[in-house]
């Protein structure tokens, strides 16, 4: 299947985590980019972020070419903020809600703490499905590795086939 991972990283874990699945299902990769980017340290990251977020934002993206009618499957990326999709997220599902309507749609979220499962919840619902193809969770797989990670990464690629 022709699949491309669209994503957003802020700290470079969901950025890490899209490139290795993309080695492993031979996907290409888009990744979203906001105009204005978020601070990524200190407690500036985490107010903006978590408001952006919170508030269901949809910040504007630096250009990008997606069209729906190239892929198969789509896989959608992002780390978890205040427990929700992020902006960039929401932004790229509004503006293309219907290029990735009728297509398998499969998401994993990054996150520090917990919330991850209830953000592709709320990922689901933006995409106005039931549910989503495959679904993976992982905390902070590049900068706290962990061993259970390659199994997560391994069973996700096998909901896919």
């Amino acid at each position: 299947m022709r699949t491309i991972i669209v994503y957003y990283s802020l700290e470079g874990n969901t950025a890490f985590t899209a490139e290795k699945l993309g080695g492993l299902l031979g996907a290409e990769l888009l990744r979203l980019e906001p105009e204005k980017e978020y601070p990524s340290s200190g407690m500036k990251k985490f107010f903006w972020g978590g408001k952006s977020a919170v508030m269901g934002e949809e910040p504007p993206l630096k250009p990008y070419v997606f069209r729906g009618e190239d892929w198969d499957r789509i896989i959608l990326g992002f780390p978890v903020w205040a427990g929700t999709v992020t902006p960039p997220m929401r932004t790229f599902v509004k503006a293309q809600g219907g290029e990735l309507a009728g297509k398998p749609v499969a998401a994993f979220a990054c996150q520090s703490g917990a919330g991850g499962e209830k953000a592709l919840k709320k990922l689901a619902v933006l995409l106005g499905r039931e549910s989503l193809e495959a679904e993976l969770v992982l905390n902070d797989p590049k900068t706290r590795p962990q061993p259970e990670n390659e199994e997560k990464l391994a069973g996700f690629v096998r909901q896919l086939s």
